[in-house]
């Protein structure tokens, strides 16, 4: 219980990191150029690893490292960047919640991880919760960025689980880096013809760019294919759920955005959807059945 209770810990770095990207674009980043900012992002980040591993992929690894890097960060970006022109951000970071619930069940027939009950429980709780911190009350969504932001949801939830798939025996250093420098290859051309050519950064966006490559991305990527090593696809999952709860708390702390009674009772919903998945609740709900039929 302790060792996972570790992995879940690491495994929310990821999340909250993500989740602090909103505040950090909106304030440091030029908003013209998102498809030239997932390169920056991405790519320095997966270089870095590199260099730190020294380690380049071997026989199958060069189609693998392709394929997760488009599933997890190149197309992942790019149709997360058309969600974001096409929807209001709380639909389309509700429908992104949705992500744990299709882990589970994409983990069923991929890895053969059964769905447990409490799990299912939880990742409704905690969709209910997020659903009610962010708000729906935007009218007449786009049925385009409806599709991109399910697709974006969809093709990661896939490359996630293909990861914890794939990734038996490889260094988490090394996995992380051949995938993000993938996926930045990836999002180049697109970058290029929709863009032009890379945004002029100042010095705010610098140090922007500098805690998303760093932090956001490669801190945040080697902390999550941690946790889907260690844990099940599902639980990760859940966690995830972490990442608009460090929005509108970041939002509401440092851009003066809305805070009220109904995302209070959206984080304490989305915290009890996380606690409810954990299988330790599982063996903890378990225990006491046996307990109570016990004779006394």
């Amino acid at each position: 219980m302790e060792g996972n209770l570790r992995w879940v810990l690491i495994a929310a770095i990821a999340p909250v990191a993500w989740g602090s990207t909103y505040v950090v674009t909106q304030h440091l980043l030029p908003a013209e150029s998102p498809l030239f900012g997932a390169v920056l992002r991405a790519f320095p980040a997966g270089i870095l690893l590199l260099l730190l591993t020294r380690t380049l992929p071997t026989g199958l690894w060069w189609w693998k490292s392709l394929v997760l890097g488009t599933l997890n960060i190149g197309a992942f970006f790019a149709l997360i960047y058309a969600a974001a022109q096409l929807l209001p951000s709380g639909i389309a970071s509700t429908l992104m919640a949705t992500s744990p619930a299709v882990m589970m069940l994409l983990a069923w027939p991929m890895l053969s991880e059964r769905p447990r009950a409490l799990a299912l429980l939880g990742a409704s709780i905690g969709i209910g919760g997020v659903f009610l911190m962010l708000g729906t009350g935007e009218a007449s969504p786009d049925a385009a960025g409806i599709l991109a932001s399910v697709s974006a949801m969809v093709l990661s939830s896939v490359g996630f689980i293909l990861t914890k798939k794939w990734s038996a025996g490889v260094n988490i250093l090394s996995l992380t880096a051949w995938q993000l420098i993938a996926g930045g290859l990836v999002i180049l051309p697109l970058a290029v013809i929709v863009e032009g050519g890379p945004p002029q950064l100042d010095p705010p966006a610098i140090l922007g760019f500098l805690y998303l490559t760093l932090v956001a991305t490669a801190l945040a990527y080697v902390a999550w294919f941690s946790g889907l090593r260690h844990l099940s696809a599902g639980t990760v999952g859940l966690i995830g759920l972490l990442n608009p709860v460090t929005g509108v708390l970041l939002g509401a702390s440092l851009g003066a955005e809305v805070f009220a009674l109904p995302q209070l009772i959206g984080i304490v919903l989305v915290f009890a959807g996380i606690v409810i998945g954990q299988p330790a609740a599982a063996r903890l709900f378990a225990t006491m059945r046996r307990t109570r039929r016990r004779p006394r």
